[in-house]
């Protein structure tokens, strides 16, 4: 019988309230249930909020290097789990060893990175415009930051949310996809383990029940949201109403350009990583692939024989090189695009299908799909597809394919390869992306750097780096007049 999960609120591992569970299997082999996880309710989520409010009433009281010292032990505790924990989460959402294990280095660089700035939450001292009186700011804790995050990376993007709300003092109710709800059962387990506050950390799994009655509660006056343009609308919408602090990081139609004068067998290496690692299931993952005309034939034939070369399978077998989709939803999704690619003039050049053979049988696999001839303004060229699909779009010149590059509605990530330091330089400021990366693909953030992106994919807040630190803190300003008479701030003086 598989194993039964349970939630963790108000200090406890509880059984959801409801009484009702989800089955966890892995993607590769649907046969292995991984557990039974809840499939929590509105009741769930209101005792979490309950203990959440006891939980930052004593954790935000707690002096900031103290909070970071219990992050710096998570930091520690992952490095010492971290095989552990990679395994158990390629298992569960498909992605290969090696890069669980990046996902899961990632989140012990966000805890370390995370207990320094329990230091460093600076405020600022200025000079006052009237005399014996002074002037200064400092970073607060907001109250209860509900986190709502993707199956994609399951350990790292937690963290980027967690640790620094944490850091700066607030509780936590934390939602992990249902999708990988076992890593976010290890996180918690840790955090608790560390000396985490047992009240200051909730874990509610569940599905869009538990996201919306987090963001529409108003004891809840922070989300922080990643996943879908659409989705990630309709909570900007409520949390907009409700006056809420709201991160949302969303969509991505990210490009890579290569243009005439590139390495083209480095260019082939980072779009065989951006495109299809993780199979290409991340908001960073190379979609398009703008390409100048006079290499285009040349750097296809690489690039084609390379992705046929492509190893599919479990990701816990060592030759693996792409594992499965997460879901049959997903796998439905790619094979509609690849119809629509058909159906609007595409050429595919390779992959296009699901595998073929007994080991693919219990898994949600499909193969790295190229399609050539792409139609600037086509749905291949326009839409997010959150799969192995690569779209080749052809251009004549560097300001032809900037413009390309920005005609879509999202802005995350995109890559340049050139030998041409000119046009490195322009591409910073001419594509309109959050991140821009030379002679690299477009996946491949560092943990004390911010992250994000512009138009669709964003509303404006970063995860990582020193921005969100800001976001999960608000500033008090304080002023001491210790003149012994009134001064009046504000009024005309100088003529006094």
């Amino acid at each position: 019988m598989a194993k039964t999960f349970k939630n963790f609120i108000a200090g406890q591992w509880v059984a959801p309230q409801a009484g009702q569970y989800t089955i966890n299997r892995n993607p590769a082999d649907t046969s292995d249930v991984i557990g039974r996880f809840p499939d929590s309710r509105v009741p769930d989520v209101a005792q979490a909020i309950r203990s959440a409010r006891e939980g930052f009433a004593l954790w935000s009281r707690t002096p900031a290097p103290l909070r970071g010292d219990v992050l710096r032990r998570v930091g520690d505790l992952m490095t010492a789990r971290k095989e552990e924990i990679a395994n158990a989460m390629t298992r569960e959402m498909g992605k290969v060893l090696a890069e669980t294990r990046g996902d899961v280095q990632e989140g012990i660089d966000t805890a370390y990175y995370a207990a320094t700035e329990g230091r460093r939450l600076f405020g600022k001292t200025v000079p006052s415009e009237l005399r014996r009186k002074w002037a200064m700011s400092m970073r607060r804790p907001i109250g209860i930051a509900g986190l709502i995050t993707p199956f994609n990376f399951p350990m790292a993007i937690p963290t980027w949310k967690a640790f620094p709300a944490l850091l700066c003092g607030n509780a936590v109710i934390f939602k992990p996809s249902h999708d990988v709800p076992h890593t976010g059962t290890l996180l918690v387990e840790i955090l608790l383990e560390a000396g985490l506050p047992p009240n200051v950390i909730q874990l509610v799994h569940g599905g869009h029940i538990v996201g919306n009655a987090l963001v529409t509660s108003e004891a809840v006056p922070v989300i922080s949201f990643t996943g879908s343009t659409e989705t990630g609308s309709r909570i900007g919408e409520v949390c907009g109403r409700m006056h809420k602090r709201l991160s949302l990081e969303m969509g991505g139609k990210n490009a890579m350009i290569v243009m005439d004068d590139a390495d083209l067998d480095l260019a082939v290496d980072g779009l065989l990583w951006g495109a299809f690692g993780t199979t290409g299931q991340r908001c960073t993952a190379t979609s398009r692939l703008i390409i100048h005309r006079k290499v285009h034939d040349r750097f296809m034939a690489k690039l084609v024989a390379a992705t046929e070369q492509l190893v599919l399978g479990d990701g816990r077998a060592p030759r693996t090189q792409v594992g499965p989709m997460i879901h049959e939803a997903a796998r439905e999704n790619v094979e509609r695009y690849v119809e629509i690619g058909l159906a609007q003039g595409a050429e595919l050049v390779t992959g296009g299908h699901r595998p073929k053979g007994a080991r693919f049988a219990k898994g949600w696999f499909y193969q790295p799909t190229i399609f050539t001839n792409v139609k600037p303004g086509s749905r291949l060229a326009l839409e997010e597809i959150f799969g192995p699909v690569l779209s080749v779009i052809q251009v004549s010149s560097y300001d032809q394919a900037a413009k390309v590059n920005n005609e879509v509605a999202y802005g995350l990530s995109s890559a340049l390869y050139t030998q041409d330091v000119n046009l490195a330089f322009r591409a910073m400021e001419d594509l309109q992306n959050g991140i821009t990366y030379i002679n690299a693909p477009t996946i491949g953030a560092e943990a004390h750097l911010p992250f994000g992106g512009v138009k669709q994919t964003g509303n404006g807040h970063r995860e990582g780096g020193w921005e969100v630190y800001d976001f999960y803190s608000e500033t008090k300003v304080c002023y001491v007049d210790f003149s012994g008479s009134l001064q009046r701030a504000q009024i005309d003086t100088y003529d006094a």
